[in-house]
C-alpha cells in the first residue's frame, strides 16, 4: 500500500531543489564533504558518542547511551516499516539530472533514515548534555543536507524525518521521566 503521492506543485519545488543541491554536491571536495558526512552517519559517529557517553559519564552516562541506543532502535524499525509501507523511488532513479554520488543503502526514499536517526540521537543527547547542542544539532543538519546533496533523498524525506524523529526523541525522553 502506497501513500497519497504529493501535490504536483509540491512534488515539482522537491524536484527542483534536489536537482541544485546534487549538482552542488557534483563538485568533488563538496562531494567528498558530503559523502564523509553521510558515511559518519551510518552509525559510526553516533556508536562512538554513545560509548563516550558511557564512559565518561559513569552510570550516568551508561544510562544515557542506553536510551540513545533504545531510542535508535526504535527509529530504524520506524523508519524501514514506513520505508516499506510508502515505497517512494530514491530521486537518483526517477528525477532527470540526478545522479548517486554514493550508492544507498536501501532501496527506498521515504524517510531519511539517516536524518531520523540524527535527530532522535541528538534530542536525547542535548537533553542530558546540552554542552553538546551546537555540535550536534551542526552535525544532524549536516546529515540531513548530504542526504540530498548526494541525491539519495529529497529535501521532503528529510524534512519528514526531522519531524519524525524530533517527536521519536521527545517521546523516548517523556518515557523516561514517566518509567523513572
Amino acid at each position: 500500500m502506497n501513500a497519497a503521492p504529493p501535490s504536483p506543485r509540491r512534488a515539482n519545488l522537491d524536484r527542483r531543489m534536489c536537482v541544485a543541491a546534487n549538482r552542488w554536491g557534483a563538485r568533488r571536495a563538496i562531494g567528498i564533504f558530503f559523502g564523509a558526512i553521510s558515511r559518519l552517519g551510518d552509525g559510526v559517529f553516533w556508536y562512538a558518542l554513545m560509548t563516550v557517553i558511557a564512559i565518561a559519564g559513569g552510570w550516568r552516562g551508561v544510562a544515557v547511551a542506553v536510551q540513545m541506543a533504545i531510542t535508535g532502535l526504535t527509529a530504524l524499525m520506524l523508519y524501514r516499516a514506513l520505508k516499506r509501507w510508502t515505497r517512494r523511488p530514491r530521486p537518483f532513479r526517477t528525477c532527470p539530472g540526478v545522479i548517486a554520488h554514493v550508492p544507498p543503502l536501501d532501496e527506498f526514499s521515504f524517510p531519511s533514515g539517516h536524518t531520523l536517526q540524527a535527530v532522535s540521537f541528538t534530542v536525547v543527547a542535548v537533553a542530558h548534555y546540552p554542552v553538546l547542542a551546537p555540535f550536534l544539532i551542526g552535525f544532524a543538519a549536516l546529515i540531513g543536507a548530504s542526504r540530498v546533496v548526494l541525491g539519495l533523498h529529497y529535501p521532503s524525506d528529510v524534512l519528514a524525518a526531522t519531524v519524525i524523529g524530533g517527536g521519536l526523541g521527545t517521546l523516548s525522553l517523556w518515557a523516561e521521566r514517566v518509567l523513572l
